[in-house]
């Protein structure tokens, strides 16, 4: 195709020659009211199973408790158990004050962006996606990026209730969250950090946390 039938194929597709505050309008509109896309088949209806099992065919550790108040010391527990510093740092979600620490007195808890020398991070991951088993993490100062790519330990709490068939559906959740507008990043995270490019062997922790567990939080 020249190179002129191809443009023409682009502006016929953008309606170039509609005035600039038309084309502003499809695309509010289209921003307000999606069009939904085909999504695949066989997730099941055990969302929360099924993320379970893609969680463990991952090599991620899973943690499950019935109320927020049991984090701590599944946490301190999880980091003990794996002969790792009982030291946490995390941002300035509004959940974290509600938990009651002191039934962890052996864990020391830091606030904000991950330091050089941080052992462990731990990060509120707005929804987690059944089919392929990822974790749908918002940036901002309640959630550090740096958390889930400084330490080599990364610890996510993920209500059950946000576990979702699709993209689509966790995208939805984020929206919901942040009452529109996107986050500056949208961090999709699929267990830890791995590669397989040097002499075709995994390498965990390339160019992130060598740990990912996950507290699931409820039932469903």
């Amino acid at each position: 195709m020249s190179r002129e039938r191809l443009l023409g194929s682009v502006r016929r597709g953008l309606d170039a020659h509609s005035s600039g505050a038309a084309r502003r309008r499809a695309a509010e509109a289209r921003l307000v009211e999606a069009v939904p896309h085909p999504r695949p088949a066989g997730v099941g209806d055990d969302l929360v199973q099924r993320f379970k099992d893609r969680q463990r065919a991952l090599g991620v550790e899973l943690i499950e408790g019935d109320a927020p108040s049991d984090i701590p010391a599944a946490i301190a527990a999880y980091l003990r158990r794996l002969a790792l510093p009982g030291r946490l740092r995390c941002g300035a979600d509004p959940l974290w004050a509600t938990l009651p620490w002191d039934r962890a007195p052996s864990l020391v808890v830091d606030r904000g962006p991950a330091h050089d020398g941080d052992t462990a991070g731990l990060s509120r991951a707005i929804a987690g996606v059944a089919e392929t088993g990822t974790l749908a993490l918002a940036s901002g100062s309640e959630n550090p990026v740096t958390l889930g790519f400084l330490p080599d330990t990364h610890i996510v709490v993920l209500p059950a209730a946000a576990i979702v068939a699709h993209y689509e559906d966790a995208l939805a959740l984020v929206k919901a969250e942040t009452g529109g507008p996107m986050p500056r990043t949208l961090n999709l995270v699929t267990g830890a950090s791995r590669t397989g490019d040097i002499g075709g062997k995994i390498v965990m922790g390339a160019h992130g946390p060598r740990r990912l567990a996950i507290f699931l939080l409820g039932n469903g």
